[in-house]
């Protein structure tokens, strides 16, 4: 089924995304494989099944020229998603683009869940808790969600669109506006052990032959912040993130989607910054809130500031770029 433009709803705008709607996957045996860039492989092979309501030029466009937001609800028939769900959407992921580790194991698929961990426990990340999330971006081109199990409450999308944030900054604040296209410094992720690097500089809004791009994650420049060994926030700077963090509150920009068994959802990281709010499981462990989220590399991606080339590894348009340094093969 063709994709449609439709409205939704937030409080006081109406904010255009991409949304595909339809009854119920169906599938013949025709294979769709072979659409994705070469040089990643993954431990799960090809899935021969047709989406027929599913259009690669078509998303790939909305991402990256149009709204930077895919919401596609529900295609699948939920016995589809209790057999094979790891290949078919890494399947439908490859088809988009090129999968990138999120980890030193060199996983393309991550699951989020809320493990339980300590808040001081290093590997208490936003994915593996049920804390609320900050405004961010990730280290690639696009994120996607499939949702194989929601949240008893709670558990929602948020998603703003950057550039319309760096419009008020500029319109509001210029000064601060000119200091968040300045470098910042992020401390290297606790997941990313195989980088030498103690922190990265780069500019959380920037241009590149006439493409906006914004890179934002809080945490890494507030963890950069309190370590000797990278450089100090100035008060200017300060002052800009929290005026930063301040207008992504304002709720009339933000896009709010609550995913359901089965949806999907992709974000273009340098046009969008996205979070999820608090949320409480159900005491069952085979109900409590599970998606897979994949991390891609895109063939028709914009071009970046050369900042970026250190944390991303790429800076050209369609270039592979971003994810996590995994360990070489045993």
């Amino acid at each position: 089924m063709p994709s449609h433009k439709t409205k939704a709803e937030t409080t006081g705008l109406f904010f255009s995304v991409s949304i595909i709607l339809f009854p119920a996957f169906t599938s013949t045996h025709i294979g769709i494989g072979g659409g994705h860039r070469p040089g990643l492989t993954s431990d799960y092979s090809t899935m021969n099944i047709e989406f027929k309501w599913f259009s690669v030029e078509s998303l790939q466009n909305e991402l990256e020229h149009h709204s930077g937001i895919k919401y596609i609800r529900n295609p699948f028939q939920i016995k589809d998603l209790h057999k094979d769900f790891r290949r078919l959407f890494l399947q439908i992921s490859k088809e988009i683009g090129s999968p990138v580790s999120q980890n030193t194991q060199g996983d393309l698929l991550l699951d989020i869940q809320d493990r339980g961990f300590a808040p001081n426990d290093l590997r208490a990340r936003g994915p593996y808790s049920n804390r609320k999330l900050s405004f961010h971006t990730d280290r690639c081109d696009v994120i996607g969600f499939l949702c194989l199990q929601p949240a008893k409450s709670g558990g929602e999308n948020q998603i703003i669109k950057s550039q319309e944030i760096e419009k008020i900054i500029l319109k509001e604040r210029k000064d601060l506006h000119q200091i968040l296209c300045s470098p910042f410094p992020l401390k290297r992720h606790n997941m990313d052990s195989l980088n030498p690097s103690p922190y990265c500089l780069q500019p959380i809004f920037s241009w590149k032959n006439q493409f906006f791009a914004c890179s934002y994650l809080r945490v890494l420049i507030d963890r950069a912040n309190q370590d000797p060994e990278c450089p100090s926030l100035t008060e200017h700077q300060e002052e800009a993130l929290d005026f930063l963090d301040s207008v992504c509150e304002r709720a009339e920009l933000q896009t709010k989607i609550s995913l359901n068994k089965g949806d999907m959802l992709f974000l273009n990281n340098w046009t969008t910054l996205h979070r999820r709010t608090e949320f409480i499981d159900y005491n069952e462990p085979q109900k409590k809130r599970h998606l897979l989220r994949v991390w891609l590399s895109m063939p028709n991606s914009r071009p970046l500031n050369s900042m970026f080339k250190e944390n991303f590894g790429a800076v050209e348009s369609g270039a592979i770029r971003g994810g996590i340094q995994a360990n070489p093969p045993a």
